[in-house]
């Protein structure tokens, strides 16, 4: 029997009796139907599954249930909205951060925790935190701009810096 592990996704409590070391993406995906997180690799090295955990970037694949027991856990979903993005959603909107999208979910993520450590970065300093997240479709140029913009807008309107 699996014991009842709790902990808080985008802002809401759940709890969860499944064994403790279920990774952590396929209670996010299957369970809460949460689309975010993608699974690309399954070994925490591409960053398409990418979450913040108490607001630090977390590979959901090899994240464990038991290593979230009562901590926050943001996805994508809980970053921002259609109508109110979060400023790092709405720079790599503005400049066109993705082709096939599957590599987005972790590139902003790691964006987002990136920024909050070192919220006004060199391009050198966004393109070594981004350096363990792989996109194949070569739009490497534009998220370094979308890095480098959110950074810039978060700084010229600190009030809409939300962290999650």
């Amino acid at each position: 029997m699996a014991d009842e592990v709790a902990f808080t996704v985008n802002g809401v409590p759940h709890g969860f009796a499944l064994p403790r070391e279920t990774p952590l993406i396929y209670v996010l995906r299957n369970d809460l139907g949460l689309n975010g997180p993608k699974f690309g690799c399954g070994l925490g090295e591409c960053g398409a599954c990418t979450v913040l955990v108490d607001g630090v970037a977390a590979r959901s694949c090899v994240t464990k249930l038991a290593s979230v027991e009562g901590r926050a856990v943001t996805t994508l979903e809980g970053l921002g909205t259609l109508a109110a993005p979060h400023p790092v959603q709405a720079a790599f909107i503005a400049e066109q951060g993705a082709q096939c999208g599957y590599c987005l979910n972790g590139m902003i993520m790691t964006t987002v925790a990136f920024l909050k450590r070192n919220p006004s970065p060199t391009e050198a300093e966004a393109r070594e935190a981004l350096r363990y997240n792989l996109c194949r479709c070569g739009t490497h140029v534009e998220i370094l701009r979308s890095v480098l913009r959110a950074a810039s807008d978060m700084a010229a309107a600190p009030e809409t810096s939300v962290a999650p």
